[in-house]
């Protein structure tokens, strides 16, 4: 594995709030002739019409959209609110690669779940870089303390929520299950929530039956959207409906890539650690999930010692990164 050359990037002047103020209201006017008119020609007329506006260098290499491209825009009402959503549609295979071209340093990160519960382990979790991000499940008695010590440590913390299973496996008490009423989904997550201390956001424990239904997943996003909260979306199926309805909300969302540790041995997790970097190098971003297992835990301190070539980041970072990933993609292949 040999390190990568730095990228020199340079960073554009921000734009005045006036500025911003007249950009956007050019934006709504623009959207209003296209909901009234139709809007074949607006798309690839917009980024012409910002740059009226906006000094060089602020309109994204993404906004410029190949002349042959067919696009369509349309306005919709956002779930949950008033706003209108832009919706487009651009047929353009070269488009798509371009978009599906990672930029720059692959970049990691990896999440820890089912802490809490041991509280040597979580402590040797809590040892690792900051960068990694630590999953606290809400009922043992040690996660309130241990949760406030892996922030004191630097760590971005996740309530671990126990969500229903298929078949007879137990999440564990007071799991989120498709049968409760969704004012018991939203008190039970409360509790959760309460119960593990300076958490940015919630992944799923189990939930293989949970996250792949629509309606009870609505009112846990609801609740995540009025907190400011993200949903790392675990994929114990590949089913989950979590991201779609996620979005739907304006809750960022993205799934994990990899488990490191589905067979506990060093050489399996290795591999594992291999084929994140190989996600990585792919699509840009890639998100692990591991356990507080010992060879687990030695394998990511390792890997975090060593990964010259790649960028371990944030868990928050890695949503954004590929939800701004995946909406380049929507907008070149679907619009959806």
């Amino acid at each position: 594995m040999h390190r990568l050359k730095a990228i020199r990037r340079t960073t554009p002047r921000a734009p005045s709030r006036g500025t911003l103020r007249l950009a956007n209201g050019a934006f709504w006017i623009v959207m209003a002739f296209a909901s009234a008119f139709g809007a074949r020609g607006v798309a690839t007329g917009f980024p012409k019409l910002l740059g009226l506006f906006l000094p060089p260098g602020v309109i994204a290499a993404e906004a410029k959209v190949p002349s042959t491209a067919a696009v369509r825009v349309s306005l919709s009402p956002a779930a949950g609110s008033g706003a209108p959503q832009i919706r487009s549609t651009v047929d353009n295979d070269d488009l798509a690669m371009r978009a599906d071209t990672p930029v720059g340093v692959p970049s990691i990160a990896i999440v820890i779940d089912d802490l809490g519960a041991d509280a040597v382990h979580t402590r040797e979790a809590i040892a690792l870089p900051p960068a990694v991000a630590l999953a606290f499940l809400p009922y043992p008695a040690d996660t309130p303390r241990l949760a406030r010590e892996a922030k004191r440590a630097g760590h971005e913390i996740l309530l671990h929520m126990p969500m229903e299973a298929i078949g007879a496996h137990d999440p564990g008490p007071f799991a989120l299950t498709t049968g409760l009423p969704s004012a018991e989904i939203v008190k039970r997550l409360d509790w959760a929530m309460s119960r593990v201390p300076g958490y940015s956001g919630i992944n799923n424990h189990e939930g293989s039956k949970f996250t792949v239904d629509r309606s009870s997943l609505e009112p846990v996003m609801a609740l995540l959207a009025r907190k400011s909260a993200f949903f790392f979306d675990s994929r114990t199926t590949p089913d989950s409906q979590v991201l779609p309805v996620a979005r739907s909300f304006g809750v960022t969302s993205a799934a994990r890539d990899v488990f490191l540790d589905d067979v506990e041995n060093i050489d399996a997790v290795d591999l594992q650690l291999r084929n994140l970097e190989e996600r990585a190098r792919q699509q840009g971003t890639a998100i692990a999930i591991g356990h507080p297992h010992e060879i687990t835990l030695d394998a990511v301190a390792y890997w975090a010692a060593h990964h010259a070539g790649f960028e371990l980041i944030s868990l928050s970072k890695a949503l954004r990164r590929k939800s701004e990933r995946d909406a380049r993609l929507s907008l070149a292949l679907s619009g959806r």
